[in-house]
């Protein structure tokens, strides 16, 4: 490993998500006046504090960089993140918007909708990223989503990848929802390490089906880093250079467990791909890795609940 005093920055979406299972997906809440369901759970989500905590849980020194509101949710959100050991002195306060929160829906199957009020986070801009550039300088890696929901800062990506190049940082970056569209995207692929969006997000950004050809897109885009597509059941497929591609399945959950809640999957996945990759793992072992940290992410509400140590987590691909 570099000499960097910090593994990973994880920046932007955090959210305090409201945890309430199980409701039936399939049918209009307003079928029932009332639906019965389990206690509900707090806990934080968003890929600042999903792949933050997970890194955190495996081991690396990790630091959140965003907004949260004045307001008793972002003091809950900064005490989970403290309890878990994520470093929050980049966890910024901002005066007039609200922390963001997330009713999370959760079916008997684990999978979800999302009640959204997207607060603070969303003003994260180029501005106060260089600000705190003398920070950001010292990490190995910087992760930041969601491409699509960061407006004051989609644009000026590109210029902060660059600088965070300049101080030889690793980059990377996520989607969210839909995805977006390959503008500006197209302008952010040539500044990135690593970029690993869902099949939905590929396919919405790139008009493509096939997972080889949205990856080809991305690379006449001007991407040379890593790429894949999160491929859900069907695992995810990478690709470090032009022309080659690798699949590699989902992992086994770990013994007697089963899927509980995928909220944060794709979260924890890139968390596990960079924690490989910071450890000096090749394309193949970190993905592995990545794909191991997901599967233990779904076995407990939340998007980072699940999460093992490095340790625990290897022995599930060893």
């Amino acid at each position: 490993m570099s000499n960097k005093t910090i593994d990973c920055i994880t920046a932007g979406s955090c959210v305090l998500d409201i945890l309430a299972t199980p409701v039936n997906l399939n049918e209009p809440l307003i079928t029932k006046p009332v639906h019965k369901i389990k206690p509900m759970q707090l806990c934080c989500g968003g890929l600042s504090c999903n792949s933050g905590l997970a890194l955190a849980k495996l081991g690396f020194k990790t630091n959140i960089f965003t907004y949260v509101g004045n307001d008793p949710w972002g003091q809950m959100v900064r005490g989970m993140l403290n309890e878990q050991g994520v470093d929050t002195s980049l966890l910024l306060t901002h005066e007039s918007q609200p922390t963001s929160t997330t009713v999370v829906t959760i079916d008997a199957s684990g999978q979800r909708a999302f009640i959204h009020c997207q607060g603070a986070a969303k003003r994260l801009n180029l501005q106060t990223c260089l600000q705190h550039m003398d920070t950001l300088r010292r990490s190995a890696y910087f992760l930041v989503g969601y491409y699509s929901l960061m407006p004051d800062l989609q644009d000026d990506l590109p210029a902060l990848f660059s600088e965070l190049h300049d101080h030889g940082v690793h980059t990377a970056m996520d989607a969210a929802g839909d995805g977006g569209s390959m503008k500006p995207l197209d302008s952010i692929l040539p500044h990135l390490d690593i970029y690993i969006p869902s099949l939905v997000e590929a396919k919405h950004q790139t008009g493509l089906d096939d997972p080889e050809k949205m990856i080809d897109a991305y690379r006449h885009a001007g991407s040379n880093g890593i790429l894949g597509i999160k491929l859900g059941e069907q695992g995810v497929l990478l690709s470090e250079n032009a022309g080659k591609y690798l699949h590699l399945r989902v992992c086994d959950l770990p013994a007697g467990e089963k899927v509980i809640d995928t909220t944060g999957a794709g979260d924890t996945f890139l968390a596990g791909f960079i924690a490989g990759s910071r450890k000096g793992m090749d394309l193949q072992q970190a993905g592995r890795l990545g794909t191991a940290v997901a599967a233990c992410c779904v076995t407990a509400m939340g998007g980072s609940t699940g999460i093992k140590t490095f340790e625990e987590t290897m022995t599930m691909i060893s």
